[in-house]
């Protein structure tokens, strides 16, 4: 299966055309989605038409940026002018985009193709979609970035923007076996993107490899000054990694807590330093703190449309707008306090250290469609606006794939991709779903 940066080669020495890199897509879309459901919209005419433009520039060696011929998908809570912005609820049934997101248009400017829309819960919140995972359709893909995640581990599209308030990025990257990254807070622009929270809400890439997630975020990222791609060759050192001594290896299931044991003996193994590490004190509220962000911040997005249309909206995001309607003020501020006085502390605790090491996820993806699994393990970061990146580090005896997750210093997003490339190669995970085998496109 194509990653990014092995389809910018080829397409630049001729081997590959943007007309049969979308063609692929498009085929493995056909093939695959019925069962899948990882889109909303596909815009096959569109795309095959872009597709033929990059491909006549390519000829004439013209190169509109280093995302040239790429196919890609957007979670539907982010505006793609002259689309349906639906945000997966019945309520934007209506709308309408009439212009690109801030990062859409970024994309474009890169050369990139925009392929369609793809699933997102109703609201980018808990309540689970029809999408399913590619490992087993019986199990969750996670949410809410389900149909972005799906797509990708699928080669339905090389890429594919995903978004997190909780847990919406690394989650669904570790069910489906991909790589994702969250960046630091307000490195990406939310211009254009359905809110939730607007202290939550982060953008970020989702591919098949680290170097794919360096190349994407160079393109949508605010700060144009900062070369991640370069960063991974700069940067790239046995990482000093810390583990934190408390709650995510006391909660992960059996599977998920051998898996990252293997995982850490593999790297000390290789050379990195990893050493166990204390979480500061303010961690113990810090689930509880990030859901009254949500609650209150969610509600007042929603409060009028939810006083006149209550029986529109899903029971989980129904019962998290209420929870904010009836919030006391003090409660909210003192919420917001903690998320700052939180993140200066994880930026002491992150000192002497490239990046902490956790489990993804608690599991595994749940073997059941009534949930998109538990975000506990990545809250914490979505609340300190802290970067991460998600890679699979291994299978169950099921054969679902387990992944670890990286935490790293804000805006240190250059060091943590590099650190996360270094796990990546030593990991050398190469497992992919059913239908997810090699293209043969070019």
């Amino acid at each position: 299966m194509n990653t990014i940066h092995e389809a910018v080669e080829r397409i630049r020495t001729g081997q590959l055309t943007p007309t049969e890199l979308v063609g692929d897509c498009l085929a493995r879309i056909e093939k695959l989605d019925s069962e899948i459901h990882a889109w909303v919209r596909v815009d096959a005419k569109g795309a095959l038409r872009c597709a033929a433009e990059r491909t006549d520039q390519a000829v004439r060696g013209e190169w509109m940026g280093p995302l040239h011929g790429i196919p890609v998908g957007i979670k539907d809570i982010i505006d793609v002018g002259g689309w349906p912005t639906e945000a997966g609820s019945p309520l934007r049934a209506d709308h309408l985009a009439t212009k690109d997101a801030t990062l859409v248009r970024a994309l474009r400017r890169s050369g990139a193709i925009i392929l369609g829309k793809t699933v997102t819960t109703e609201f980018a919140s808990f309540d689970p979609p029809p999408t399913r995972n590619p490992w087993n359709t019986d199990a969750t893909p996670g949410g809410s970035s389900s149909g972005s995640a799906a797509a990708v581990a699928t080669g339905m599209c090389l890429a594919a923007i995903g978004t997190q308030t909780g847990g919406s990025i690394t989650r669904p990257a570790s069910y489906c076996g991909i790589a994702g990254c969250k960046p630091t807070f307000g490195l990406v622009s939310l211009e254009g993107i359905v809110p939730f929270a607007y202290h939550l809400d982060h953008p970020g890439p989702m591919t098949r490899c680290v170097r794919d997630l360096a190349m994407m975020l160079n393109v949508i990222a605010s700060d144009r000054e900062v070369d991640f791609v370069a960063g991974l060759e700069a940067e790239r050192t046995a990482p000093r990694l810390g583990i934190p001594e408390t709650f995510f290896l006391e909660e992960c299931d059996a599977a998920m807590g051998e898996s990252i044991r293997m995982a850490r003996e593999r790297l000390e193994a290789a050379g990195s330093e990893v050493r166990v590490v204390g979480l500061p004190d303010l961690f113990a509220d810090v689930l509880e703190q990030h859901r009254r962000i949500m609650e209150v911040e969610g509600a007042e997005y929603h409060r009028h449309c939810f006083l006149r249309q209550s029986d529109q909206y899903s029971p989980a995001i129904a019962s998290l707008i209420e929870a904010g309607l009836s919030c006391q003020a003090v409660d909210y501020a003192a919420a917001l306090a903690h998320q700052r006085a939180f993140r200066q502390q994880m930026a002491t605790c992150l000192v002497g250290f490239d990046a902490l090491l956790t489990p993804a996820a608690p599991s595994a993806a749940p073997q059941r469609l009534d949930t998109t699994g538990d975000p506990k393990f990545n809250s914490p970061w979505t609340h300190s606006g802290l970067p991460t990146v998600s890679i699979p580090c291994g299978l169950t005896p099921e054969g679902m794939p387990t992944a670890l997750q990286l935490v790293g210093a804000a805006h240190h997003e250059r060091q943590l991709l590099a650190t996360a490339l270094w796990c990546e190669e030593v990991l050398d995970f190469k497992e992919t779903p059913a239908g997810g085998e090699s293209s043969e496109a070019g």
